[in-house]
């Protein structure tokens, strides 16, 4: 688990975060009790809550306590968050999220896709309050979203899955949404544009390095430890950054291609993982992420020192701290 408060330990930022809580329940707040409790089922599971604290922090460059903007700002990009998952877990399959049982499946798919599509709806009902600009930038998010997983979707299976097209991949169902989220924090802040730009790439390289992580985590942790199961990718046939470069050995690829290309039970994925643990392909993936981290907390030179500064690449450091050595 990505625990930030030993990272962003702001001033203020607590209650901040706590005022995202509440917005949040607001803004799923429907007039129909069922919706607004199928629309509130992963955010009561809790979460990191990574991409508003992300904008919170953010915000903070310019004042602390946050304005509201920024509040609002950063409640949007969590419900892009949330819905994206209602619809992650349709496709997927899931049974569990977060360590409870997924909308999908304890409702079924119809429902969840349009609690999904309602909690997408709020966020953009929030972002339409905070000017022309955010709500371009939100449209644009969502649809880099749906991209970024259409060019996952088109390479399921695929053994022959190359590095640039899962960069391409997790650059927009995963990186885009950070770079949105400190975006949207530093122009609801009123930001300097150098500082806007500099941010937006900052975000933009911790989401890969984010999601390099959690792909690394699929092939190396626990159910437990991932609060879902591990090793799913594997059966849903993404086969992700440490999987690519596995294939990339000529033996340990040709013993792969003998499981993969094909949907796996469980035990097999377990197998798989083992393979792919047995040689440089985690360790390679990991210096990956680490170098994704240390642009990410290069690209903040521009706002200069401080504690907010030092806090945002902390959080770089964090996660890669989670990887094994």
């Amino acid at each position: 688990m990505l625990a930030l408060e030993s990272v962003l330990d702001l001033p203020g930022l607590r209650n901040d975060l706590d005022r995202v809580e509440a917005a949040l329940r607001s803004a799923v707040r429907s007039d129909d009790a069922f919706l607004t409790e199928v629309a509130s089922h992963l955010l009561s599971a809790g979460g990191k809550r990574l991409r508003p604290a992300l904008a919170v922090a953010v915000g903070h460059l310019s004042a602390s306590p946050a304005s509201d903007d920024v509040i609002q700002g950063a409640a949007s990009v969590e419900l892009v968050h949330l819905g994206s998952l209602y619809h992650d877990d349709v496709m997927d399959e899931a049974k569990t999220r977060r360590t409870v049982e997924s909308v999908n499946s304890r409702w079924g798919n119809l429902v969840a896709i349009l609690a999904g599509d309602f909690l997408l709806a709020k966020a953009s009902e929030i972002a339409a309050s905070l000017g022309t600009e955010v709500t371009a930038l939100l449209a644009s998010t969502i649809g880099s979203l749906c991209e970024g997983q259409v060019r996952e979707l088109q390479t399921a299976f695929n053994t022959g899955r190359t590095e640039e097209a899962y960069f391409s991949a997790i650059a927009g169902k995963t990186a885009s949404l950070m770079a949105t989220s400190c975006r949207i924090g530093a122009l609801a802040a009123g930001l300097p544009r150098p500082c806007v730009d500099a941010l937006t790439a900052y975000g933009h390289d911790l989401g890969i390095a984010f999601q390099i992580v959690d792909d690394v985590l699929d092939v190396v942790a626990t159910d437990e430890e991932l609060g879902k199961p591990a090793g799913n990718d594997l059966v849903e046939g993404v086969y992700t950054l440490p999987v690519i470069l596995a294939l990339e050995e000529r033996e340990l690829g040709e013993r792969l291609r003998d499981w993969l290309g094909r949907p796996l039970k469980r035990d097999e994925a377990d197998e798989v993982r083992d393979l792919i643990r047995s040689n440089g392909a985690v360790s390679t993936a990991c210096d990956r992420a680490r170098m994704y981290a240390a642009r990410a907390a290069d690209h903040l030179d521009p706002i200069g020192g401080g504690q907010v500064a030092n806090a945002l690449a902390g959080i770089g450091d964090l996660l890669v701290d989670n990887l094994p050595r």
